[in-house]
C-alpha cells in the first residue's frame, strides 16, 4: 500500500497490486510472472513480512529459472495491516498478528541460492536498494520497520471512503 501510495510512476499498466483487499501472498508470484513476461525489466514485488511467508517456497523457482526478480521485504515483525486495524478499531487488542519468529530472510535467500541484503537502519536503505537492483539474478532485500508504522488513509469498519482515518 506504501508503493501505491509514495511511488512515482513514470509509465502506465507498470504497477500490480492486490488492492489491500487481504490477498496476502499476492506480490511475489505477481512479480514472477511479470518479470517473466517481460525480462528486459526490472520487476520488484514490495512485499510485508508476513505476506512473502504465504510462498516464499518460490525462491526455488525464480533461482531454479535465474528469474531475476527483486524482492523488498518491509519488516515489521507483524502481520501489519492486520496489526493496525486491530490498534485502531479493536483498542490494540492484538490477536495472532505478532510474527516476531520470522525467519533470517538474508540467509534463506542465500539457502535457496539467491542473494540476501538487510537494512536495519534509515541511512543503509539507499546502498541496500541499490546494491539490490544492481545485482543480476533473484535478490531478497530485507528491510527493518517500526512495528507500529500505520498505512493511512485508512476506511474505518464499515464507514464510508469520504469518512477515512488520515493517521494519528
Amino acid at each position: 500500500m506504501w508503493a501505491a501510495q509514495f511511488y512515482k510512476f513514470n509509465h502506465p499498466n507498470t504497477f500490480l497490486t492486490s488492492g489491500g483487499l487481504g490477498t496476502m501472498g499476492y506480490g511475489f508470484p505477481a512479480a514472477i510472472g511479470a518479470q517473466v513476461a517481460l525480462p528486459d525489466k526490472t520487476v520488484v514485488d514490495i512485499a510485508g513480512d508476513g505476506s512473502i511467508q504465504m510462498n516464499i517456497q518460490e525462491l526455488a523457482t525464480v533461482v531454479n529459472y535465474n528469474i531475476p526478480v527483486k524482492v523488498v521485504i518491509l519488516n515489521n515483525g507483524f502481520l501489519g495491516m492486520v496489526r493496525q486495524w486491530q490498534e485502531l478499531f479493536y483498542g490494540k487488542r492484538y490477536s495472532h498478528t505478532n510474527i516476531s519468529q520470522v525467519p533470517d530472510f538474508v540467509r534463506l535467500a542465500e539457502a535457496y541460492g539467491a542473494v540476501g541484503l538487510r537494512a536495519m537502519k534509515p541511512d543503509e536503505v539507499e546502498p541496500t536498494l541499490k546494491k539490490g537492483l544492481d545485482t543480476p539474478g533473484p535478490v531478497f532485500m530485507d528491510f527493518a520497520v517500526d512495528p507500529e508504522e500505520g498505512v493511512y488513509p485508512m476506511v474505518n469498519p464499515g464507514a464510508p471512503i469520504s469518512d477515512m482515518s488520515l493517521g494519528k
